[in-house]
């Protein structure tokens, strides 16, 4: 959850500086999602994401280096500079990207779990999407193909409250999201998106049982974004209170973990110390790889098109 906080908050300064063009979506306040979903996959389990999915692709094992890269918008990036902020794609990882079009990943994701059943594995996909994605058409076409073809699919969405400016209350009439999966047949319930033990438990049973029986999951993770929409709404002031905004960062998950972690004595004082350092280092040189990474070439425009033998 470190390593995402601090990775956001030096995309943030760069940013700031006129490093990173185009959009820039920051998920302060919601690691605990990304890392607690994360924890319980396998190497070859796979994932795809919304345009919020640094933490996704880092959690699930993208270098810090070459994701700045990305952002910065270098050659060294993960997809060489072409993909920036909102389209993160590993394939060493089985990230399967980010995507801008709101709720468009959802039938990919469900043809990645058909591809697992296909070829006879035992892999899981989690699809992250947010709360806006759910009036879409799309998740109800996604939801009723996994359940009809009984797809492997870890359906997570990252209910924030807010779809850009759009309280949920103004656009759904069921707010209740993990309700929708009822509709479907598919095991559903809400997490404490907060709370990273919480949504390592709920997410583990989910995958636990969707390897076994093949049966899709609807997990509704209640969670919150402390910054604005993107970088262009860095306060989300026009639709929110700063009295909210406050409440709701004293359930940040990073504090909440870190003082139930030295209430138990999983961690000392010292330890969150070498963590905190460790991940500023990391953190600091994967700013370093992306400065000193050059600009892609104009030839590469034409590049990555097709397929190549």
């Amino acid at each position: 959850m470190m390593l995402i906080r601090r990775f956001e908050e030096k995309a943030a300064e760069a940013y700031a500086l006129g490093k990173i063009g185009g959009f820039l979506h920051l998920s302060i306040g919601e690691e605990a999602v990304a890392a607690g979903a994360s924890s319980v996959l396998r190497p070859d389990d796979y994932a795809i994401s919304t345009y919020r999915e640094h933490g996704h692709a880092l959690a699930k094992g993208a270098d810090p280096r070459r994701a700045m890269a990305e952002l910065f918008g270098r050659r060294d990036g993960l997809s060489k500079g072409k993909g920036g902020s909102m389209h993160l794609f590993d394939k060493s990882v089985n990230f399967l990207g980010g995507h801008a079009i709101v709720g468009a990943h959802l039938p990919l994701a469900a043809g990645v779990g058909f591809a697992i059943n296909y070829e006879g594995g035992d892999q899981v996909c989690v699809c992250y999407f947010g709360d806006g994605a759910v009036p879409e058409g799309e998740f109800h076409e996604a939801m009723n193909l996994s359940a009809l073809w009984k797809l492997p699919m870890i359906w997570i969405c990252e209910n924030n409250r807010y779809a850009m400016g759009t309280s949920l209350e103004r656009a759904l009439a069921q707010t209740e999201i993990w309700k929708f999966g009822e509709v479907y047949g598919i095991p559903s319930e809400p997490v404490d998106g907060m709370d990273v033990l919480a949504v390592r438990d709920v997410v583990g049973r989910a995958v636990e049982r969707t390897r076994t029986d093949k049966t899709p999951a609807l997990i509704e993770a209640r969670t919150y974004r402390f910054r604005g929409h993107s970088m262009r709404d860095p306060a989300g002031a026009v639709y929110r209170t700063k009295e909210e905004v406050e409440r709701e960062k004293l359930r940040d998950p990073i504090s909440l973990f870190r003082e139930k972690a030295l209430k138990a004595g999983w961690l000392s004082e010292a330890d969150v110390r070498a963590i905190e350092k460790d991940v500023n280092d990391r953190i600091d040189d994967a700013v370093a790889f992306a400065d000193a990474s050059p600009e892609p070439p104009v030839e590469w425009l034409l590049t990555d098109i097709y397929k190549e033998d």
